[in-house]
């Protein structure tokens, strides 16, 4: 079994792209767990907070993964929650970068931010400085992550597109 992940920072399409992939190769995706679980939090989250998110991130996967077809699609992994806390916390629990470490991913699709930011009280940072910053930091991640990856770009029917191509191109390597 194969295992892409959808990249990028928030509101480029990730979630969207996930579902659409997953319906196209007739698999399951994993939705990011930190939706769910700051859903349910009852205050705001705290450093602390990331490594049982990371920890529900990887069992879902792990669920995930025992009913998927031919290739798993992921929306995340373990470095968005590495990126997140290095930016607001200035650094990240140990245990969670021993995972990243082990994590093993077939490829990346990098989501640019050429989409409309839409709203959202789990997202941080609509300003296009910000955006721009933490796509920078997430094709750092790609590009030295020694995995291929695809950069997705364009409306939604192009992303698909891209994405579709990426993956298809994947599974008959």
């Amino acid at each position: 079994m194969k295992k892409v992940v959808v990249i990028g920072p928030e509101s480029t399409g990730k979630s969207t792209l996930s579902a659409k992939l997953a319906e196209h190769f007739h698999t399951v995706w994993t939705p990011e767990y930190a939706r769910e679980y700051l859903e349910e939090l009852s205050r705001p989250y705290e450093q602390q907070d990331l490594l049982t998110i990371a920890e529900g991130q990887l069992r879902l996967e792990h669920e995930r993964a025992a009913r998927a077809n031919q290739v798993l699609i992921c929306d995340t992994d373990l470095y968005v929650i590495k990126v997140w806390s290095e930016h607001k916390y200035q650094e990240c629990d140990p245990r969670i970068l021993k995972e990243i470490a082990s994590q093993q991913c077939d490829h990346y699709l990098l989501t640019y931010i050429d989409l409309p930011w839409e709203e959202d009280p789990q997202r941080e940072y609509p300003d296009p400085e910000m955006r721009t910053y933490f796509y920078q930091v997430y094709r750092d991640i790609v590009m030295q992550s020694g995995v291929t990856w695809t950069d997705i770009r364009g409306s939604y029917q192009q992303r698909e597109t891209q994405a579709i191509e990426a993956v298809t191109r994947l599974l008959q390597s």
